[in-house]
């Protein structure tokens, strides 16, 4: 095992410092689930540090969950349980979660009344009177989500944070305001936890998060809301189901989050031929041939 002594003139406690160490190794699969971790004695060497140093780092990555100390044994790394999301599915967590039998908690942090939100969801929802709206999303009191989504203030008047607790949004937008959520795009990104969004969720600052972020329209294509949901890495998996019998060739950059008919030209779909996909894939053969016959001259 390769020294790693600590950074003495770091302002945070030894102990701090070692635990992190070993907390970031546990959670990138370096030391896997299930796997025990050195003994104190080698991670006395490891870190040059005390054995009250590694116990005390020990005892913070217990606490947490980490890591388990069976009596007279070295510690173990956590096997942390597991959540799945289909991701290309229009229902949310809560809904996917409790057609799975899991009972997802949901804390309302804010629901506010702005008059701007982030470029992304002022061009989708087109304006600025919007709510914002704020959650923590868990399962057995294990936090695995935080959940900004921005609404039209007016299409949603009325809506308040006890109806929103421990409930489904996309529920209560068909049984109170009678809009269906029908589509929208989705996007997925690896991003570090803000301090915020890091104490909420119960990570360290700068932890991995998954962020899925996009907009959701009602079933004439009205525009509902937009979101950006960040999921722990360590506890949630994003799903995707493939499918070989119809596939897509993008001719084009990807289609805008934001708007569902933009892009739709571009894109020529495998499975069903449409006319002016047709006619547009034929243009690119005619273009590319007359491409290569030039190189060829």
């Amino acid at each position: 095992m390769a020294v790693m002594p600590v950074d003495r003139s770091d302002p945070r406690p030894l102990h701090s410092q070692v635990s992190d160490v070993l907390r970031a190794q546990i959670q990138d699969h370096t030391i896997a689930p299930g796997e025990t971790l050195p003994s104190e004695a080698a991670l006395r060497e490891r870190f040059g540090v005390s054995r009250s140093v590694v116990r005390q780092a020990l005892s913070t990555l217990e606490d947490e969950g980490v890591v388990r100390r069976p009596h007279g044994r070295a510690a173990v790394a956590a096997v942390r349980a597991e959540h799945h999301r289909l991701v290309q599915r229009v229902t949310g967590l809560f809904d996917q979660f409790s057609a799975e039998g899991l009972a997802l908690s949901t804390k309302v942090v804010s629901l506010d009344p702005v008059r701007s939100g982030v470029p992304s969801a002022e061009e989708h929802l087109g304006t600025r009177s919007l709510l914002r709206l704020e959650r923590v999303r868990s399962v057995d009191g294990d936090p695995l989500s935080y959940v900004r989504t921005w609404l039209p203030a007016d299409r949603f008047a009325g809506l308040d944070a006890e109806m929103l607790t421990d409930s489904s949004l996309h529920r209560l937008m068909e049984s109170h305001f009678g809009v269906v959520p029908s589509g929208g795009r989705r996007q997925i990104r690896a991003v570090p936890a803000d301090p915020g969004i890091a104490r909420e969720l119960g990570v360290a600052e700068n932890s991995p998060l998954l962020l899925l972020e996009g907009g959701t329209f009602d079933r004439s294509g009205t525009p509902l809301e937009w979101f950006e949901s960040w999921h722990r890495s360590d506890r949630v998996v994003f799903d995707i189901e493939a499918a070989g019998s119809t596939e897509q060739v993008n001719i084009a950059p990807g289609p805008s989050l934001t708007r569902p008919d933009r892009g739709r030209a571009q894109t020529l779909d495998t499975g069903t031929d449409t006319d002016t996909g047709l006619e547009r894939a034929l243009s690119l053969v005619d273009e590319l041939r007359s491409e290569l016959d030039r190189l060829r001259d």
